[in-house]
């Protein structure tokens, strides 16, 4: 290990990721910047990931591996930080991939915005096989009202984030013990505070990996982290809370729906999330109409079908 301290520490946490943390390392090593330090934290896990990292740090003295007992990806990502020394800190999921020019890209923002505490780019989608689904983010960059992360995360993925040491002081971390939406409620700390800012740069930076995990209890479990964000947040946001929930569950509920039909599970799946999007709030059907109307058509659509050529048509178990 170096003597002086590194101006960014990369944040992976791996649980079982030996598949594609190869390619996450490398996208790491490849930086044009290179003044960084890598810490892995292993979270239990049961596959070759130990050993993989031990490969890379045979030749790379600046990849660190940390080992925790299985305690998640919140408790995992907050002791990389508490381990890491760099000003300036970067998450990387282990199936996620950063573009070579991303660190020197992100850092020139900081330079730029002495306020900025949270810098984020434009993603590229990946499949699961890690192939160009032809697919990019079009999230806003700039302007972010902190109603925005209540319902959806411009920033797509924590893979997307650099961040100031001095945010994470300032508002704490991760909260531990939630699984979903917990990127999503640390966003919200931050943007409800008057001390920094959040914003992107309107260029593709990182590569995010899409899930196949094509479960209807998945996106349930989904819904029940941001029904856990929602309850947090009326803590230090009530007033935020109140004047948005229903819009904000509404959307989150869309979002879900659309996500039940990208995954071609059973329709009732998605139709279950679409109806009670409307019933949040109809306003959902004027904010971004486009999106709404088009949701609506393919979860309604889906179901029709499902109708006319399954008999009995499955009925989908919450779980």
């Amino acid at each position: 290990m170096t003597t002086t301290n590194p101006m960014v520490s990369v944040i992976i946490p791996a649980y079982n990721a030996a598949e594609f943390l190869p390619d996450a390392i490398a996208s790491v090593q490849q930086q044009t910047f290179s003044d960084w330090e890598l810490l892995i934290i292993n979270d239990g896990s049961t596959d070759d990931t130990v050993a993989i990292i031990g490969e890379y740090q045979t030749v790379d003295d600046r990849i660190h591996l940390i080992n925790q007992s299985n305690q998640g990806v919140s408790t995992a990502r907050n002791l990389g930080v508490e381990k890491s020394r760099g000003q300036i800190l970067a998450f990387l999921d282990a199936d996620d991939q950063w573009l070579p020019n991303k660190l020197y890209q992100h850092l020139k923002h900081f330079q730029s915005h002495p306020r900025l505490g949270v810098s984020f780019a434009q993603v590229e989608i990946l499949n699961q096989l890690g192939e160009a689904s032809g697919q990019f983010s079009s999230s806003r960059l700039t302007n972010l009202k902190p109603e925005y992360f209540l319902s959806e995360n411009p920033t797509t993925t924590t893979s997307n984030w650099v961040v100031r040491r001095e945010v994470f002081h300032q508002v704490g971390g991760f909260c531990r013990d939630m699984s979903y939406s917990e990127d999503l409620e640390w966003l919200l700390r931050v943007s409800c505070t008057d001390d920094w800012e959040i914003a992107g740069i309107d260029q593709v930076l990182t590569r995010y990996r899409t899930s196949s995990g094509g479960l209807s209890a998945n996106l349930y479990r989904m819904e029940a982290g941001w029904n856990q964000l929602a309850q947090k947040a009326k803590v230090y946001a009530p007033s935020l809370v109140e004047r948005h929930f229903a819009l904000a569950q509404a959307l989150h509920l869309r979002y879900l729906a659309r996500r039940a039909f990208r995954l071609q599970l059973p329709a009732d799946v998605g139709m279950d999330f679409m109806t009670r999007a409307l019933l949040s709030d109809w306003r959902l059907l004027v904010y971004e109409p486009r999106r709404s109307f088009l949701t609506l058509v393919a979860v309604f659509g889906m179901w029709l079908m499902e109708g006319i050529w399954l008999t009995p048509r499955v009925r989908v178990e919450k779980s």
